[in-house]
């Protein structure tokens, strides 16, 4: 059964907000008052809020508080994730505000950095592996669906701070059409680097979907 949703506005932090101010956010699972972890879930290209928010709902964790904010134009950022980091401005500093502002409101509401669950599929979970590796801090989870950390070849990661145990999860084809395996594995590699706990699932043949598996190994990580 679907769970009940209501829409809000993303909270705002500045400077650098726009193109994606004022955009709805959606809310869905436990109320936050009575959530043991609080989710923020980022959509995908051509995706939209209502969208992602039914994969908190696939998990079927019962205590977690989910949102999902929503891309003006149903797009983050204009380019590959693998481009050059100033093409894919100001979208990319944009979206990684709308983290950073539902981050300062998780905190409001009484849930820490390590009762925060960050995810995203396709283009939210480069997003989201790109706020991790810029704030790494324990977090509840991390999860990756299809994608990874965002930048060209070389990109610098030095990044201050530990995840300190952080479980993440990252899950993708071994030749996915928009996310090199490689870029999978450098991803990997940069969340152990800073203390993460990672299980890195590469699927044979898998579309750019997600599939039971994963669903289930989250379910697990976040029924912990």
């Amino acid at each position: 059964m679907p769970q009940e949703r209501h829409i809000s506005g993303i909270p705002t932090v500045a400077p650098g907000m726009p193109p994606h101010a004022g955009q709805p956010l959606l809310w869905a699972g436990a109320p936050p008052k009575e959530a043991r972890l609080f989710g923020i879930l980022i959509h995908g290209r051509g995706a939209d809020a209502l969208d992602i928010i039914g994969l908190g709902e696939e998990f079927d964790v019962a205590d977690v508080a989910w949102t999902a904010p929503e891309a003006a134009g149903r797009t983050w950022y204009p380019f590959s994730f693998l481009s050059p980091l100033a093409t894919n401005e100001p979208g990319l500093s944009s979206a990684l505000s709308v983290i950073e502002g539902l981050v300062h409101e998780a905190d409001r509401l009484g849930f820490p950095a390590d009762k925060i669950v960050l995810g995203g599929f396709s283009q939210g979970a480069c997003l989201a592996a790109e706020y991790a590796a810029r704030h790494p801090r324990k977090y509840a989870a991390i999860l990756c669906f299809s994608g990874g950390v965002i930048g060209p070849p070389g990109a610098p990661r030095d990044h201050k701070g530990t995840f300190n145990g952080t479980p993440v999860f990252l899950g993708c084809s071994d030749r996915d059409p928009h996310i090199p395996a490689e870029r999978v594995q450098e991803t990997a590699d940069v969340f152990k680097s800073k203390g993460a706990i990672v299980d890195m699932r590469l699927y044979p043949g898998m579309p750019h979907t997600i599939v039971r598996d994963e669903l289930d190994a989250v379910r697990t990580l976040l029924g912990q």
